[in-house]
């Protein structure tokens, strides 16, 4: 059975966060492909892009959790009926032998009623795990009260008592609900086309859910470098950050170790922080939020780029855009990329929770002899870790899995 159609379900139609990236990126790659895509989300819709590339968008028209009331945000939050009902009528009209589901975000408008209206075509239907929402309910496995990763079993006894969330505990008990929701929701019985990971060491805290090894597929995200030609790392004495200026981002962190190395620090992006950091680090440079392509101007004059968030990264685009324009780099040992950028020799990881850990692995790379940086450079530049697909392989791959759910 050939593939006639892929239905994209997102939160969103706008990119403002990685999934929908993601999502907006597949769409573009099929239909370069000549395959026929539909865009079901839960926003207005209004996408330019997609009404060029001939996509089909059908959208709810409904407003972010955040854009709600209290009240408002807390009901549909955990069950958004018009969506449910969105997507099923979707299905019950539409719905063809050929047709592949591909779910991305739905934690912030679609909410976890999706999965049963995609119940009847599990089969067919994959969901992408750019997080860890399908499993944990503050979508990290993170203990930001003890700033400790968590290893409970969600929705374990363990689990409901504990105040792990950044907020409050009131906020972790409605994440609870949505949580029970979303297990209810997404019947684990039924064969599902697959649950796709960004990286394989989600497979273990997925599992913890209850979500079976046979259902993971490992499909790493798609990256392009900052840089077309190698950085030459050793020649520059900089540090620079890319990402969001915010607590658990690691903005502060970064930006204190980078004073008590006495180095020049580039702050790549925005957020609720950029004020206290002007504050107290009026010789440091923060771009604002800057388009991709205009990235690789900033991170070209560094020896280093740091990505020291205290959460889980499951894949933080940073590091592969870094390592493969041969810019080394210091990582939090939390993400799940760290082990792979120690043990490859592409820079070092920390406890980001140890300040002095941090200013450790500043002054090694800072003082590292130029010839042993240029080495490490090269070996990131050469791309022989693996640590991305490029975008071409990963639509590439996710075709594959389509053509596979329709031969089962």
């Amino acid at each position: 059975m050939p593939v006639t159609r892929i239905v994209v379900i997102n939160d969103a139609s706008q990119a403002r966060g990685g999934a929908t990236g993601l999502a907006l990126l597949s769409v573009r790659l099929l239909r370069e492909r000549g395959l026929d895509v539909s865009y079901i989300c839960g926003d207005d819709g209004d996408n330019d892009d997609l009404r060029a590339l001939g996509v089909t968008v059908i959208a709810a028209g409904s407003a972010g959790l955040r854009q709600r009331g209290r009240a408002d945000a807390m009901i549909r939050g955990l069950n958004n009926i018009a969506t449910r009902d969105l997507v099923a009528g979707y299905v019950r009209e539409h719905d063809t032998p050929g047709t592949v589901y591909h779910v991305h975000g739905w934690a912030q408008i679609l909410s976890p009623s999706i999965f049963r209206a995609l119940a009847p075509v599990a089969a067919r239907t994959f969901i992408h795990a750019h997080d860890m929402f399908l499993a944990c309910p503050n979508g990290v496995f993170m203990d930001y009260r003890r700033n400790q990763v968590c290893q409970r079993t969600p929705l374990s006894a363990s689990c409901i008592v504990t105040n792990c969330d950044k907020r409050s505990y009131s906020q972790k008990v409605w994440r609870l609900a949505r949580q029970k929701s979303l297990f209810a929701s997404f019947d684990r019985t039924l064969p599902w086309a697959g649950i796709l990971l960004i990286h394989p060491a989600m497979q273990e805290r997925l599992a913890r859910a209850g979500y079976g090894a046979d259902m993971f597929r490992i499909v790493r995200n798609p990256s392009a470098p900052y840089s077309a030609t190698r950085i030459r790392a050793e020649d520059n004495r900089d540090i620079v950050y890319v990402g969001r200026l915010e607590r658990d981002k690691g903005a502060l962190d970064i930006a204190a170790a980078a004073a008590r190395a006495g180095m020049a620090l580039t702050l790549v992006g925005d957020g609720p922080l950029r004020g206290v950091l002007e504050a107290r680090y009026p010789d440091f440079h923060i771009t604002g939020w800057q388009p991709r392509e205009a990235v690789g101007g900033f991170v070209g004059a560094a020896r280093v780029l740091v990505m020291p968030s205290h959460h889980p990264e499951p894949f933080a685009l940073v590091i592969p855009e870094a390592v493969q324009a041969g810019l080394p780099v210091i990582v939090s040992d939390t993400a799940l990329m760290a082990a792979e950028i120690t043990e490859c020799g592409l820079g070092l990881s920390v406890n980001i929770f140890d300040p002095s850990a941090l200013d450790d692995a500043i002054a090694t790379l800072r003082d590292m002899p130029d010839k042993d940086l240029r080495e490490m450079s090269q070996r990131g530049f050469s791309n022989q870790a693996n640590l991305s697909m490029t975008p071409e392989t990963w639509a590439d791959r996710l075709v594959d899995l389509y053509r596979g759910a329709l031969k089962t």
